[in-house]
C-alpha cells in the first residue's frame, strides 16, 4: 500500500475512489477521509495502527479518518468515497540569499 503522505499531513486530497467495503482487503492507498453519498450510518475501519474502528452513525458528508481498510462487517453507510492525499510536493533548492 502507497503511503504518499506523512501522518498528521494537512495537505489537501489528491485522489478520490469509490470504496467497496471489505473485511479482508486493504484500500489501494491509505486515505485521509470518507465522503458518505447514499446513506447515513456507521463506518468500521481499521485504521494505519492495524486497530479495528467504528464509528457512532454518522450523516451523509464528508468524514476525516485515517483508515487503510473500509470493513463490510459494521459499516451501514453507503456510497463511500475515499480521499487519498495529494501527491508530494517537489521541493526546490532555495534562493541563495544576496
Amino acid at each position: 500500500m502507497a503511503d504518499r503522505f506523512p501522518y498528521g499531513s494537512i495537505e489537501p486530497a489528491g485522489g478520490a475512489y469509490v470504496v467497496t467495503p471489505s473485511d479482508s482487503v486493504d484500500l489501494p492507498e491509505r486515505v485521509r477521509g470518507i465522503t458518505i453519498g447514499t446513506a447515513a450510518g456507521a463506518i468500521s475501519y481499521v485504521g494505519w495502527d492495524g486497530a479495528t474502528y467504528t464509528t457512532g452513525p454518522l450523516p451523509i458528508g464528508t468524514h476525516g479518518l485515517y483508515a487503510k481498510r473500509i470493513r463490510a462487517t459494521g459499516t451501514t453507510a453507503t456510497g463511500l468515497t475515499a480521499w487519498s492525499a495529494a501527491s508530494p510536493p517537489t521541493h526546490q533548492k532555495p534562493i541563495p540569499h544576496l
